[in-house]
């Protein structure tokens, strides 16, 4: 019996059986095929079967992004207050300590600088796994200060939106940021600083009704579900079934709302072709 055939018949025994194979070593893709976790990595969390593109966070985003994966990380202590003492069925603090505590991050956003490709750049990157990627004061406050940063410095950005939407702990605090961070947008397009906007999966709410469509380019990962209101919700409220793909980045783009798709393995040279032809079209200016 081959090593693979072993290992399968592993996965296949009962789970009191189980104890010896570590959590997450196997990945078994929406198509069925069972993959090493370790082979999933390598293909940048892309299962090789379908081109599925699995959900991944800023620690795996700088990873791909930056050379070397060198970076610093900037305002990484950040943390959301209780301004409105929010109570539902839990505590907002305690929500938001659970959240770090599971999570090992501040906030739903983290943003760092180094270099890509040999080029500076300032990549601000939203963790779904917090919160539901919720855009709270913190997520505004970090990617406004981002945006403000690139434009007193002079280098692009770049912000990868995965959100669920406004938080709700925090309730007009919340909405605040949508208006905060698109007027940070107007001072990086007054000082003609480079924003690349990349929607994955899911990118909804206040993220999407802000920053997020509002890029020198707005660009995609493939089978990203993007939109202001989820499908169930459009259909429960307009009583008609959905096209087929309806909020995916494909029926996105061929609706005239996004630039272009970009799979994940093409990201980092598909970013810095974006960059070179926006900065090459402003020295022509």
């Amino acid at each position: 019996m081959s090593w693979f055939k072993r290992k399968l018949k592993n996965i296949q025994t009962p789970p009191t059986q189980k104890k010896d194979i570590p959590k997450g070593l196997w990945y078994k893709t929406p198509s069925g095929k069972i993959i090493e976790k370790d082979e999933l990595i390598e293909n940048l969390y892309v299962s090789p079967e379908d081109d599925y593109h699995l959900r991944i966070g800023s620690k795996e985003y700088f990873e791909i992004l930056f050379d070397d994966e060198e970076f610093e990380e900037l305002w990484p202590r950040m943390t959301s207050k209780d301004p409105l003492k929010f109570e539902d069925t839990k505590k907002y603090k305690d929500r938001i300590k659970e959240a770090q505590e599971k999570t090992g991050l501040k906030d739903a956003v983290r943003v760092a600088v180094g270099k890509s490709k040999g080029k500076e750049l300032i990549i601000a990157a939203m963790d779904f796994t917090f919160i539901g990627g919720s855009m709270g004061s913190v997520v505004g406050e970090k990617i406004s200060r981002a945006m403000r940063y690139a434009a007193e410095h002079k280098i692009p950005l770049v912000v990868i939106a995965k959100s669920g939407g406004a938080r709700m702990q925090e309730a007009a605090i919340s909405l605040m940021q949508l208006v905060k961070t698109s007027a940070a947008i107007a001072e990086m397009n007054k000082a003609g600083v480079p924003y690349i906007s990349l929607l994955t999966d899911p990118t909804f709410g206040g993220a999407t009704a802000s920053f997020a469509m509002l890029g020198d380019i707005n660009i995609a990962e493939p089978g990203a579900l993007i939109g202001f209101a989820g499908p169930r919700v459009i259909k429960e409220a307009t009583g008609k079934d959905l096209p087929e793909g309806f909020q995916r980045s494909e029926f996105i783009l061929e609706h005239g709302f996004l630039d272009h798709i970009v799979h994940r393995k093409q990201l980092k040279d598909k970013l810095n072709l974006y960059l070179d032809l926006i900065l090459n079209r402003e020295v022509r200016k």
